[in-house]
């Protein structure tokens, strides 16, 4: 133990030497907790329940709808899109002051999200198949591919804001917001067509995208004004639920009339909003707490491989579930309904054998992430520099 604590500084003090002195460490912290939130929050609200020997989806949400509020916490994509907007209006900025062209900019910041996909659909793309050759129930594969598969839609999300930075980062997150509440209105109080409510996939998300933008620009610089967009949204997400009809969980839950999440309604924009004020306020307090080598390594190992934690999280959570049919007895926890508090305890009790399965993903793929495009050195550096492993986390992390 003694050991491990003396290596884990010494790398801890590595990173913290790495790190441009100018680098905004609370935001990587909330793009980790953002990152970690959603893991957390699909570990806790999706259940692979065993049924005639396949797999079928449920969540305690809707068996136990008083756990709403547990959606509240874990839902945190808007901290995620707020961050992005900051760091593509940041990045564009500083690109375009060297030089750099839109194309060259852009291969670099989509290059980093999609590469680690292609491990995902290939591994999947050969276990879907080999178990339908097996004989596995096409309602089974299903199920599993559709939820390693849908966390993409964000990828994809995020990505086409990303690349649309250009047009979008000066844009109000007014106009977005009224497109959102404009959709809702014709799905839910004119009786629209259910296919309008898709054009809130990329308005609802452009809200926070387009106040990270606002937030480059030292738009939040005074704290006053993160505190109004905490208490109005705060305000705002009650009203909605209370007598807007809205339902309170902030995800999608089997069964339901409403998701506030797929498509995002005026309920999940307005609650992200209190969410993008609360992360803009506890900057400073980040900050501070960032000062320390060990704590800032941690945020800093979770940047480095996002993305890989984000794609293969189900994925681990799958695997543990299917070892699990293996013993003669139901786990519970694992196999059972979501109906008790019984199942909630359990399911706890999981959580380390899911990140422990997660830990073996990130370690088979995160090399998919990995930094590309640096400046490549000198012949003299070449020749002199003493060489580095290409997965050192002190060098990588000046690529995040």
């Amino acid at each position: 133990m003694v050991e491990f604590r003396a290596r884990w500084s010494t790398l801890a003090a590595g990173i913290d030497a790495a790190t441009p002195a100018d680098r905004d460490r609370a935001v990587d912290a909330l793009r980790a907790f953002a990152i970690l939130g959603v893991v957390l929050g699909h570990w806790l609200v999706t259940a692979l329940t065993a049924r005639d020997g396949g797999l079928s989806t449920t969540s305690p949400l809707a068996h136990m709808p008083w756990l709403a509020p547990v959606s509240w916490v874990f839902q945190t994509l808007s901290v995620f899109f707020l961050v992005g907007g900051h760091v593509a209006a940041r990045g564009y900025a500083s690109a375009r002051e060297r030089g750099l062209s839109y194309g060259a900019w852009a291969g670099q910041r989509l290059g980093r999200l999609f590469r680690p996909v292609a491990a995902v659909l290939v591994l999947w793309t050969v276990v879907a198949v080999g178990m339908l050759i097996g004989g596995a129930e096409f309602a089974t594969v299903r199920s599993l591919v559709k939820l390693v598969l849908s966390p993409l839609w964000f990828l994809l999300v995020f990505a086409a804001l990303t690349a649309a930075t250009p047009l979008v980062a000066r844009l109000s997150p007014l106009w977005p917001l009224a497109v959102v509440a404009a959709v809702d209105v014709w799905r839910f109080g004119l009786a629209g067509p259910e296919w309008i409510g898709w054009v809130n996939v990329a308005a609802g998300w452009l809200v926070p995208f387009t106040l990270g933008a606002a937030w480059s620009r030292g738009a939040f610089a005074r704290r006053d004004r993160a505190l109004l967009l905490l208490g109005a949204g705060v305000l705002a997400t009650a009203a909605l639920i209370l007598w807007g009809g809205y339902p309170a969980s902030m995800v999608g839950v089997p069964g339901a009339a409403v998701s506030n999440l797929n498509p995002p309604t005026l309920a999940a924009a307005v609650f992200g909003l209190a969410q993008c004020g609360l992360a803009l306020l506890v900057r400073d307090p980040l900050a501070r707490a960032l000062r320390r080598p060990t704590a800032w390594a941690k945020v800093a190992l979770v940047n480095l491989s996002a993305m890989t934690v984000f794609l293969w999280h189900q994925t681990a959570m799958m695997a543990v579930t299917a070892l699990g049919l293996l013993v003669s007895a139901v786990l519970p926890g694992l196999h059972t309904v979501p109906d008790s508090v019984g199942w909630i305890a359990a399911r706890l009790l999981w959580l380390p054998v899911f990140a422990a399965a997660l830990s073996l993903c990130w370690a088979a793929f995160r090399i998919h992430e990995q930094a590309t495009g640096r400046p490549k050195p000198s012949r003299t550096a070449r020749t002199t520099a003493v060489p580095r492993p290409r997965t050192d986390p002190a060098e990588e992390i000046n690529h995040v």
